[in-house]
């Protein structure tokens, strides 16, 4: 019998966006380079004629997943409370060319990686399951998403 392990993969992406109602700077709209840590847990596949023999899940299905739903609609994008008067800032702003996320939360990292979790879990194979984000917002701030904790 094979313990669960958990394995672990690193995303980098540049993503805009502004806090509605703030008291501070963030109210303004900037940027920040995240970075995504996304833990997995499972069991290694015991079949020596599965060519993923050994593996908890490929890294590549992992990447996948983190790109298809996070990377390429993330990256490079102004995330903006639909809840808010930043709605129409997003319309002007996406007339204009730009990558716009409309969201209905205030887009902190606390909800962001509450989000990104939501939609990794639906991802995911059925043998693999989310145990933890830490979403990295500069060098000196996160927010962290346990599986344990929901």
């Amino acid at each position: 019998m094979q313990n669960k392990i958990r394995i672990t993969k690193i995303f980098k992406f540049e993503t805009g966006h502004a806090l509605y109602g703030y008291d501070g700077l963030c109210k303004n709209i900037h940027g920040h380079s995240f970075k995504l840590a996304v833990t997995v847990i499972g069991k290694p596949v015991e079949d020596i004629k599965n060519p993923k023999n050994g593996m908890v899940v490929d890294f590549s299905i992992l990447k996948q997943i983190i790109e298809n739903e996070i990377i390429i609609p993330f990256d490079h994008s102004t995330i903006l409370n639909i809840k808010s008067p930043h709605v129409e800032i997003a319309n002007e702003l996406e007339k204009r060319g730009h990558k716009i996320i409309r969201v209905d939360y205030q887009p902190t990292c606390e909800l962001m990686i509450q989000d990104f979790a939501e939609k990794i879990k639906k991802q995911l194979p059925k043998n693999i399951k989310l145990f933890s984000l830490k979403l990295k917002e500069t060098d000196t701030s996160y927010a962290e998403w346990f599986s344990s904790d929901n």
